[in-house]
């Protein structure tokens, strides 16, 4: 178990000029960007300041120790606080890099990028996402806790602390992370918040007059506050309160209401929106230094200030007291330190890219051996029945929705808060909550997380998708009832646009498979993937099996020539559940009228536009026409149908009425696919 940080007495007079040190670097390089928000690093000084100098737990030469505090600033305009705290502290941020504030290419952007600054936890600045991120964080970190830690081998045990303004708490988001962290006891969760009162149009008290203690009580958290934020040794006292509560069996999260002033030190600013989001011009720079008595040339530093602040030596020390008790626990228990190390790397099981390929070639077989329709989502189930046992960083969940989504897998635990221990999750009704945390979880470290909910509710979650495709994590979306093929529920629940625009975000890979092999390579590849997230769009209705297991590796490149003729004289492209259609249309232009067409699978748009253009035009000839087929927005696949061609699609919403009804009802047929290409070929033939 670790000890106190520190047990040093508390010297006011040095953490208040380490504090201004932070506002000061804070203000010049908004001054220097003539850009930025000074206010709030002005007004939560001396907050960070406790914080970072007396209570996280971390190395600056070593920023990805699975062992330290994470720290995450929720109200991310506030960047230059963390970037000041990480470039005092020691991290490879010099000041140069501070100089560059939000310019091009610097590792200083205008909020804080995961992967781009050393030490940056997470990518903030969508308020509230960065609270939803740390319940991830700490969720992960209690979960990992009870897998590993042993008696006499305490190997996992760190605190998540965020800060999170005002903003963050008026975004409903906030709601969700408060209240499944409070459900579920996230004891070593403390948030501290910047109790300023003021956001960018004013007082906030004319729109959020919350009794905020209030509301964080009754979702189960512990509340310490208000406190001076500016009084350091109540700020002090506080957080070692938190931190010592955070270490007893039941613990609740914390919630520390720290009441400050924005801009604080700016004169003629301080107190007021004016400082909230502008740079303080030369004579607003001035004063500040005035009334800090900071007489020092801007970006420019005592040395008894840098050495008090540099963290170096004891996140060394910090760090090397963990390192002897991991050797201590990997002595008494190998396969679990060895499991442990593989799992914070992000690394998958040695033997995985053979046993996942048996994996999708057994399910696949008896599958097809079976010969029954098959909904995809229930396909999906099925794959991960097969692969949770080879990766047991899984972790699942879903929306309030598992027995529609079918996102749950034989032998899965459930977690709940009177048994951390688990892999799946009821998230309840919170897809944006959830997926925030499932960023959160996949930031962390030692889980692969996937969550799951309806297509037309990705809306809902869509932001955090954003952010997980920004910061390049391995996060699985399980997007089931893909299309108005979902029948009675009605246009409220079925998607239209959905897939559409979730292929616009970049770095996403969004999978639609057209039964359960596509749907079993979608599971691995995202599983496989490293650099980004996944979407697996799946039907509710059963679908046939239409691909072969020769056939896998042309699914992985995203799109395939699924089935050909000699001498075809159009495309027929299609994903999911008219990639059979596709195929019954081919038939019967064959046998009706001697068309012969190739039909084209295209699961994944993403991953076959990375494609060599070789292979590209292999799959669809320039020569040949293309007619596209998808239950979505025809905008989907409008650019490979060509100026010339033709994409059947759905532009309006649904309606309520059995799925075949409503497919036949809007045009997806058999026929409607024929005549589309009878009429393609007529416009060629009329235009020769």
């Amino acid at each position: 178990m670790n000890a106190p940080l520190t047990t040093q007495p508390l010297d006011t007079a040095q953490l208040q000029r380490m504090a201004d040190a932070v506002r000061v670097l804070a203000a010049d390089a908004v001054e220097q960007a003539k850009s930025g928000h000074p206010g709030a690093p002005l007004g939560m000084a001396e907050m960070a300041t406790v914080l970072w100098s007396r209570h996280l737990r971390h190395d600056p030469a070593d920023p990805q120790w699975p062992d330290r505090d994470r720290f995450v600033l929720s109200n991310g305009h506030a960047s230059m606080l963390v970037y000041a705290l990480l470039h005092l502290t020691g991290y490879d941020l010099p000041l140069d890099e501070l100089r560059r504030f939000r310019q091009l290419g610097s590792k200083t952007p205008g909020h804080p990028e995961f992967g781009v600054t050393p030490g940056v936890e997470t990518t903030t600045g969508p308020l509230g996402q960065g609270l939803a991120n740390a319940v991830g964080m700490a969720l992960a970190e209690s979960l990992l806790a009870a897998e590993f830690n042993r008696d006499g081998h305490t190997v996992v045990d760190h605190r998540t602390f965020v800060c999170v303004g005002d903003g963050c708490l008026m975004e409903g988001l906030s709601q969700e992370a408060i209240s499944l962290a409070g459900t579920l006891g996230l004891g070593k969760l403390i948030v501290l918040y910047d109790d300023n009162g003021i956001s960018i149009d004013g007082d906030v008290t004319r729109w959020f007059a919350d009794d905020t203690p209030a509301r964080f009580r009754a979702c189960g958290w512990r509340v310490a506050g208000p406190v001076d934020g500016h009084d350091l040794q109540a700020l002090d006292a506080a957080l070692a309160d938190a931190v010592q509560a955070s270490r007893q069996p039941g613990a609740q999260p914390t919630l520390i209401v720290c009441r400050t002033t924005i801009g604080k030190g700016a004169s003629g600013h301080e107190g007021t929106a004016d400082v909230h989001g502008a740079p303080l011009g030369a004579q607003g720079i001035a004063a500040l230094r005035r009334t800090l008595q900071w007489t020092h040339a801007p970006f420019e530093l005592p040395d008894d200030i840098r050495e008090a602040w540099d963290a170096r030596a004891s996140g060394a020390a910090r760090r090397d007291a963990w390192q002897a008790r991991f050797v201590a626990f990997a002595a008494a228990h190998p396969h679990e330190a060895a499991e442990f190390q593989r799992r914070t790397r992000h690394a998958l099981p040695a033997n995985w890219f053979a046993r996942a390929d048996e994996v999708v070639a057994t399910l696949a077989t008896r599958l097809m051996r079976d010969g029954k329709p098959l909904a995809t989502r229930r396909a999906s189930q099925l794959a991960l029945d097969a692969l949770a046992p080879l990766l047991p960083e899984l972790l699942g969940g879903s929306a309030d929705l598992t027995g529609s989504n079918l996102t749950d897998f034989d032998g899965h635990r459930r977690i709940e808060r009177q048994r951390i221990a688990g892999n799946y999750l009821s998230w309840g009704v919170r897809e944006f909550g959830m997926a925030a945390a499932l960023n959160g979880v996949a930031l962390h470290g030692g889980h692969v997380p996937y969550g799951g909910t309806f297509l037309t509710f990705s809306d809902y979650s869509r932001n955090a998708i954003r952010m997980a495709a920004l910061m390049q994590q391995r996060v699985i979306h399980v997007f089931t009832h893909d299309s108005i093929g979902l029948g009675e529920d009605g246009p409220t629940h079925q998607p239209v646009e959905h897939l559409a625009a979730l292929r616009l975000i970049p770095n996403l890979d969004v999978w639609r498979p057209a039964d359960a092999l596509e749907t079993a390579v979608a599971w691995v590849q995202a599983l496989q993937r490293r650099d980004g997230p996944s979407a697996l769009v799946l039907s509710r209705q059963a679908l046939p099996i239409v691909t072969r297991l020769a056939q896998r590796a042309d699914i992985t490149r995203g799109g395939y020539v699924l089935c050909d003729s000699p001498q075809p004289r159009a495309v027929l492209l299609a994903t999911g559940s008219e990639v059979a259609l596709a195929l019954d249309a081919r038939r019967v232009l064959a046998e009706a009228h001697g068309v012969a067409v190739r039909v084209v699978s295209m699961p994944n748009t993403r991953v076959f536009d990375a494609q060599s253009e070789a292979w590209r035009n292999d799959v669809l000839p320039p020569a040949l026409p293309v007619i596209a087929i998808e239950a979505g927005h025809p905008d989907g696949l409008r650019r490979y149908a060509g100026r010339d061609g033709i994409v059947i699609g759905l532009a309006r919403f649904g309606e309520s009425a059995p799925g075949p009804q409503l497919m036949a009802h809007f045009g997806f047929t058999v026929d409607a696919l024929v005549q589309s290409v009878l009429r393609r070929l007529d416009a060629a033939a009329a235009k020769a």
